[in-house]
């Protein structure tokens, strides 16, 4: 019987196991291997947090009993991060006792389920494969949305649509294309995401399309603007990310690509945001 198993290995979801118990996490993994998932593992609370930040697992399994801090914990703080939120399946096991109360604070932390031993491989299966089919279809249509749910802004896939009809239209027109991009040192508070997307629309104007492309990294793109009014552009806003920083101390650094040449503008808004992301990873 088959639980939901990938058709291949390219489209295999990314399960992090996180189980300083060798026997166990080996035959999770086991388990998992078997049908077909890619799996990551980690030993400690604190390695599970910083891998899972860099990997972007598709599913995360924790042991409540890690040498550091309790799986609970860990499942609290990737609630807490932006980059996973509520959406990522986050399963809880233990190998000592699985009462009423243990399964309540796993819950109110945010884990998807509880698991005690011995473990039901097949109940597991089932879980995994009921979690994973939900959180890629919340991963598929967060690339489809054109709007970031906290800013009102542009998403990046909305900005680079609106790109392209900016693009197409000067094009036609044979003037210029600027896109300006920030990107700051320390990511912004929801209450200050919204005072600054209120600053970008009342401060910018009406033809330029504004857009959060990442947690702390922001873009506009403006149509019949040279270097030389971008570079007013980059500055102005730059102080206004600067003033909504929480602490004061972030940094913001701000990057320029401007098209002059009408024959030369990119095929479309993608190509346009790619070079923007290399200048500001440069």
């Amino acid at each position: 019987m088959t639980f939901g198993a990938p058709e291949s290995p390219n489209e295999s979801p990314l399960v992090l196991i996180a189980n300083d118990q060798e026997w166990t996490a080996r035959a999770i993994e086991s388990i998992l291997a078997a049908k077909g998932y890619r799996v990551l593992r980690t030993f400690t609370a604190g390695e599970t947090l910083k891998l899972a930040r860099v990997v972007d697992p598709d599913l995360v399994i924790l042991d409540q009993q890690l040498p550091d801090f309790s799986g609970v914990e860990v499942c609290r703080q990737l609630r807490a991060d932006e980059r996973f939120g509520a959406a990522l399946p986050i399963i809880v096991t233990t190998a000592g006792p699985s009462g009423r109360q243990q399964r309540l604070a796993a819950n109110e932390a945010g884990a998807w389920e509880f698991f005690g031993q011995p473990l039901d491989a097949e109940a597991l299966l089932h879980k995994i494969s009921v979690y994973l089919a939900s959180y890629l279809e919340v991963q598929r249509l967060r690339r489809g949305a054109l709007i970031d749910d906290v800013t009102g802004l542009y998403s990046r896939a909305g900005l680079s649509r609106r790109a392209t009809e900016i693009i197409s239209e000067a094009r036609r027109a044979g003037t210029p294309v600027t896109c300006v991009g920030w990107s700051l040192s320390q990511a912004l508070e929801d209450s200050s995401l919204g005072r600054t997307a209120s600053a970008l629309r009342v401060h910018g104007r009406a033809a330029d399309a504004y857009g959060r492309l990442s947690a702390g990294d922001f873009a506009v793109v403006a149509p019949n603007t040279a270097a030389s009014g971008a570079e007013r552009l980059a500055e102005r806003f730059q102080e206004i990310f600067l003033r909504q920083s929480a602490t004061g101390a972030g940094t913001v650094r701000s990057t320029i690509v401007t098209l002059d040449d009408p024959a030369e503008l990119l095929a479309d808004g993608d190509q346009l945001l790619d070079r923007l992301a290399h200048a500001l990873a440069a």
